[in-house]
């Protein structure tokens, strides 16, 4: 059993078992006014394992289940050991969950009522390192409209950063613009000459 699997049984069994207990569910959310107040730390990591719908938890996980694949192989053979890449793919998702939080917490440390949940922050790490080591690979959006993943990725970088300035929705964008840019950093970390490879890659796209 991969790691992708065991991230998605626990995201699955964790929500699930996290619905039936609404007491459990609010103190795993991230709330951070009281991160701050009463030194919470842990929803940071706690609110990535809990959704707030099947849908919002489909959606995560059929994200994972196929871009996580492909991160979790790239991790393994550019650190050439499984256990080191199983290492770097589970920091990823994590690291990518807490960064993504960051933004929101400082822009909502004060508000009581604020919460959100999800593991879109780390998804949206394990997206954006996969992009940027593979642009070219197609991504089709409800299996129709099929376009490189650079493309893609330039669209929703585009998009969730005007709507983390729309203050109607009801969505954290801004983890999913801060998850993506930690998945960009902490990919060219593990492997440099992705950046040029990278261009490459572009480079030599036609439509």
């Amino acid at each position: 059993m991969n790691l992708t699997l065991i991230l998605i049984i626990l995201n699955v069994g964790i929500s699930y078992y996290a619905w039936q207990k609404p007491a459990l569910l609010d103190k795993m959310m991230m709330q951070p006014y009281l991160v701050q107040k009463q030194n919470q730390w842990y929803r940071f990591v706690s609110s990535a394992f809990v959704h707030g719908s099947w849908m919002h938890l489909f959606f995560n996980m059929f994200t994972l289940y196929f871009f996580g694949s492909n991160i979790d192989a790239w991790f393994n053979y550019l650190l050439g050991d499984p256990i080191l890449g199983a290492v770097a793919y589970f920091g990823l998702f994590i690291l990518g969950a807490v960064v993504a939080d960051i933004p929101t917490f400082l822009k909502h440390k004060n508000n009581y009522h604020y919460r959100s949940l999800g593991a879109s922050g780390g998804v949206s790490a394990i997206i954006f390192a996969s992009i940027l080591y593979t642009p070219l690979n197609d991504i089709c959006l409800y299996g129709v409209l099929c376009f490189p993943g650079f493309i893609w990725g330039a669209i929703y970088l585009i998009y969730s950063q005007y709507q983390t300035n729309n203050m109607d929705s009801n969505i954290n964008h801004s983890a999913h613009l801060y998850g993506a840019l930690f998945g960009i950093v902490y990919a060219i970390i593990i492997e440099p000459s992705s950046v040029p490879h990278f261009i490459q890659q572009i480079a030599s796209w036609r439509f």
